[in-house]
C-alpha cells in the first residue's frame, strides 16, 4: 500500500513510525512531516489544512490510504475532499468533526442523547454571559472556547473576577480569534482525568487502551493550559467503569451521530473524568489524541494499519482487537521557551542520537525542523521522549533520563508526568 499521514506533530510521528513497521507499506509519505519524521518517510511541504495540496498528492502519487492527524484539516473537510475523489481516508468528515470542532454542539448532542456530562450553559453574546455569571455562587466555573484552540481554550476559574476576565478576553477581545465567539459556562466536577481513544468505522468500535495527558505547562498542574506535557498508558480504571465508558459513552455517540446524519469514522477520543457518580464527558476530539498517542501506540503489538483501513472502509467488526504490551509507556514532552504563548524557534537541538539509546525509548519530534546539519526548534512542543517500562516508575526513569541527555536553549520540561500513577 501507498500511505499518505497528513500532519507534522509528535502524534504524526508517531503514526508514521508505527506505520512503517506494517509489511504491508510499500510507500509512506507525509504532509508536511518533520524532522524525525523524514527518517522514515518521504516528506513533502504541504501544509495540512492546504486541502487542494493534499488532495492533489494523494492522487499524484496514487496514495492508497490518507491517515489525517491533526484536528483542522478534519474540521476543514478534506476527508470530503478526499472520499469524493475516491481516495480512502482514515478520519471523519467535517459534519462528524464538529464533535471537536464545536464544544457548543458537542455538548448539545451528549444532553440530547443523555450521555453523562457536566451541567452547562452556552453563549454566543458576551452580554449575557456575563450575566449569567453574576448568578452563579458556587466556583470553580470552566470557561471554555467553543471552537478549535489547540487544547487552549479551556480555563478553570476559581472566581466571578477571573470568569469575567476570561469570557471578555474569548468574546469581546478575541484572544482565540473566532473560536470563542462562542463560549461554554461549564460546571466544575472532581475527580482523576482519562483519555479513552477508539477507532471506529461508524458502528462497531474499538476501545484502545486507557492513557491520562498533563495540560498544564508545570509540575503539580499548575501554569497555562498546553496541547500536553506529557502522557502514561495504561491508567488502570475498574472493569465496572471501563463496561460503562463503553456502553454508557462510546457506543451511544457513535450511535447518536448516525441518527443525526453524521456518521462518524476514525478515532473517537473521549476525555472523561472519573467522578465519584461515573465517569462522564470533558469534551470530545475526533482524531488521536496528542500527546497520548505517543504513550498509547508504543504499546500496541500488531500492525495498525489494518485497523485504520478498515475503519475507512467500514469493516471493522471483522478484526479482533489489538494486542497490548504488558509494560508501561510513560511520554515526556519537551518544549520551547515561551511556550505557550511565543515560543522561541530555531535553537539547535542536541544529544539525540545519545538519548535514543536505550532499549524501550522511542524519540518523537514534533516542532523540528533540518537547517543545514543541524535539527532546530520550530514550534511549540519539540519533541517527546517515550518509554517503556515494567513499573509506571521503571519507564519514568527511563524516560527522564533519555530526556535529559536532550539540550536546546530554553528547554521546558515537566518533571512530574505520570509521578501521581506511582
Amino acid at each position: 500500500m501507498k500511505v499518505l499521514v497528513v500532519g507534522g506533530g509528535g502524534r504524526e510521528h508517531a503514526l508514521c513510525w508505527k506505520i512503517a513497521q506494517s509489511p504491508r507499506v510499500k510507500q509512506l509519505h507525509c504532509a508536511p512531516g518533520n524532522a524525525g519524521i523524514a527518517q522514515i518517510a518521504e516528506c513533502h511541504g504541504i501544509a495540512a489544512t492546504d486541502l487542494d495540496g493534499i488532495v492533489g498528492l494523494a492522487q499524484s502519487r496514487r496514495i492508497d490510504l490518507v491517515v489525517v492527524g491533526p484536528e483542522d484539516p478534519l474540521c476543514l473537510g478534506l476527508v470530503d475532499r478526499l472520499t469524493e475523489r475516491g481516495i480512502a481516508a482514515f478520519g471523519p468528515t467535517a459534519a462528524a468533526a464538529a464533535i471537536e470542532g464545536s464544544k457548543a454542539f458537542c455538548k448539545d448532542l451528549l444532553r440530547r442523547h443523555r450521555v453523562p456530562t457536566p451541567g452547562f450553559r452556552t453563549f454566543e453574546d458576551p452580554k449575557y454571559a456575563l450575566a449569567y455569571l453574576e448568578t452563579l455562587e458556587d466556583y470553580p466555573v470552566v470557561v471554555k472556547a467553543s471552537g478549535l484552540a489547540a487544547g487552549k481554550g479551556v480555563t478553570i476559574c476559581e472566581h466571578a473576577e477571573q470568569a469575567r476576565t476570561v469570557v471578555q478576553d474569548l468574546m469581546k477581545h478575541r484572544k482565540l480569534g473566532e473560536a470563542g465567539a462562542t463560549v461554554v459556562l461549564e460546571e466544575f466536577v472532581r475527580g482523576p482525568e482519562v483519555s479513552v481513544l477508539a477507532i471506529t468505522d461508524g458502528q462497531a468500535i474499538m476501545p484502545l487502551e486507557p492513557a491520562r495527558d498533563h495540560k498544564r505547562l508545570r509540575d503539580g498542574d499548575l501554569g497555562p493550559n498546553t496541547g500536553g506535557m506529557g502522557a502514561v498508558c495504561p491508567v488502570t480504571l475498574p472493569p465496572r467503569m471501563r463496561q460503562q465508558v463503553d456502553q454508557q459513552i462510546l457506543l451511544p455517540v457513535v450511535h447518536a451521530m448516525n441518527r443525526e446524519g453524521r456518521p462518524f469514522k476514525g478515532v473517537l477520543y473521549a476525555g472523561l473524568m472519573m467522578t465519584a457518580k461515573g465517569p462522564v464527558v470533558l469534551e470530545f476530539n475526533a482524531r488521536f489524541g496528542d500527546p497520548e498517542t505517543q504513550a498509547v501506540l508504543p504499546r500496541i503489538e500488531d500492525d495498525l494499519l489494518p485497523y485504520l483501513e478498515a475503519a475507512a472502509k467500514g469493516t471493522l467488526e471483522k478484526l479482533e482487537g489489538p494486542r497490548f504490551d504488558r509494560r508501561v509507556s510513560v511520554s515526556v514532552v519537551a518544549a520551547s521557551e515561551g511556550y505557550p504563548e511565543k515560543p522561541e524557534t530555531g535553537r539547535p537541538i542536541r544529544g539525540l542520537d545519545a538519548a535514543s539509546g536505550a532499549d524501550g525509548v522511542h524519540i518523537f519530534h514534533a516542532g523540528t525542523k533540518r537547517s543545514g546539519e543541524n535539527v532546530v526548534t520550530s514550534g511549540g512542543r519539540v519533541l517527546a521522549v517515550t518509554a517503556l517500562g515494567a513499573s509506571v516508575e521503571e519507564a519514568r526513569t527511563k524516560a527522564y533520563a533519555a530526556m535529559d541527555k536532550i539540550e536546546f536553549v530554553g528547554k521546558q520540561v515537566r518533571r512530574d508526568i505520570a509521578l501521581k500513577e506511582v
